[in-house]
């Protein structure tokens, strides 16, 4: 990376920086714009940023970027005060996306047929399972849309990437697997033991005794907010390599950390927009085909429409909610990461089709559901109120206390 292409991203950053308030009211979100500033520097339009895709360097910030995204995600969710008002997220988490996850491996094996075997469409499924919030931003943060929906995106959105990790590991692993049956049984009790419970047994352990002595440093003023912010840092990549260290899983340890500790922000979240645009957008499409833009709709509308309208029966909820739930749930960063983890797996036969699914899939849900955020919003927030009139009981109206808002541009 050359001295000028920093110097463009560092004014780029600054440009966006000093509008970002009049663009956060308008149908244009920051992924969106820095999806388009990434595909400006790629090497096939302004070529500023060439950067192979299997890199080291790329790499190496997926793996950062995701272990940041699983802690902080998830640590700001207060799982006391979920378990005790929030019924729909919980629906969302334990119903929908399992059914997610099985309807997305059933349209996969249909449509790629030929390319990938059943584990391999499970493991497009999984990557393409995970919500991102943050880019329907109004979703989540508009006084229209009634707290108890839109606090429920955003739980689900900080809840299910951390969720689906060790699912997707699981698929690669049984994907790439050419063991016997008598093997792989003896395998996967080994790999379950190492990555699924070690992890999380170091990820609490060190987010409940590092919580601790943040909160015991605070109370006796011996650390200051700057270096507060950089100790709970500290503490996501202690969890990530204490735990590769012993043969557990570092993200989901990560995630664990995060689940029992605080939150941080994370700029690297719009990096990832950039890199995305970069270097994954434009070499995907000479390989696009007709099945992956129609699973990549189907995903995005039939498969999480009807994962929601499973998830939520009994709950009488209305019709409209339905459809804004179905709608928003978007694809973001954590399956951006996942197909860099896929491609990582010179293993996977089919990688090219998953990797190339998934990027048009983001690329489609990055727009679609950016630009219809606000009017969504306002659409819902109108009908929710015309309803309130008649019907003051509404199960959308029900009183939950606000958890924090995942936009990390806005901290």
């Amino acid at each position: 990376m050359t001295t000028e292409t920093l110097a463009a991203i560092a004014l780029f950053i600054l440009a966006f920086g000093l509008i970002s308030k009049p663009i956060e009211k308008s149908v244009i979100t920051p992924p969106m714009v820095f999806t388009i500033f990434g595909l400006l520097l790629s090497p096939q339009l302004l070529g500023l940023l060439n950067v192979n895709i299997k890199s080291e360097i790329v790499l190496l910030f997926a793996e950062f970027t995701l272990i940041l995204v699983l802690f902080t995600d998830v640590s700001r969710i207060h799982l006391k005060l979920l378990f005790q008002e929030y019924d729909l997220p919980l629906r969302l988490l334990g119903i929908g996306l399992p059914v997610m996850i099985i309807l997305g491996t059933f349209g996969a094996n249909i449509f790629f047929q030929q390319e990938l075997t059943i584990w391999e469409a499970a493991a497009l499924a999984t990557i393409l399972a995970p919500t991102d919030a943050a880019l329907g931003q109004a979703v989540v943060s508009s006084p229209r849309v009634p707290l108890c929906i839109r606090q429920s995106l955003n739980v689900e959105s900080g809840l299910n990437d951390g969720i689906c990790l060790p699912i997707l590991l699981i698929f690669l692993s049984l994907a790439t697997s050419q063991t016997a049956a008598a093997e792989a049984t003896s395998y996967w009790l080994s790999f379950s033991a190492k990555q699924v419970i070690l992890g999380p047994i170091v990820g609490i352990a060190v987010g409940y005794i590092g919580g601790w002595l943040l909160l015991v440093s605070s109370d006796r003023r011996w650390i200051t907010e700057s270096f507060r912010d950089l100790s709970v840092l500290g503490l996501s990549l202690l969890a990530y390599t204490l735990a590769e260290i012993i043969g557990g899983n570092g993200f989901i340890s990560a995630f664990c950390a995060g689940l029992t500790l605080g939150n941080t922000a994370r700029f690297l979240i719009l990096l990832t927009f950039m890199i995305y645009g970069a270097i994954m957008v434009l070499p995907a499409l000479p390989e696009l085909t007709w099945q992956i833009v129609f699973y990549a709709i189907v995903s995005l509308l039939i498969v999480r429409s009807a994962s929601v309208a499973i998830s939520t029966i009994g709950m009488k909820l209305r019709g409209e909610t339905l459809v804004f739930l179905g709608w928003f749930g978007p694809r973001g960063v954590a399956s951006v990461l996942y197909g860099l983890l896929v491609l990582e797996e010179t293993a996977i036969q089919g990688s090219s089709v998953i990797f190339t699914t998934m990027v048009i899939t983001v690329l489609i849900s990055i727009f679609a559901h950016g630009i219809t955020a606000f009017l969504g919003a306002n659409w819902y927030g109108d009908r929710i109120d015309q309803l309130e009139a008649k019907q003051p009981e509404l199960p959308e109206l029900k009183s939950v206390r606000e958890m924090p808002v995942r936009l990390p541009w806005n901290q």
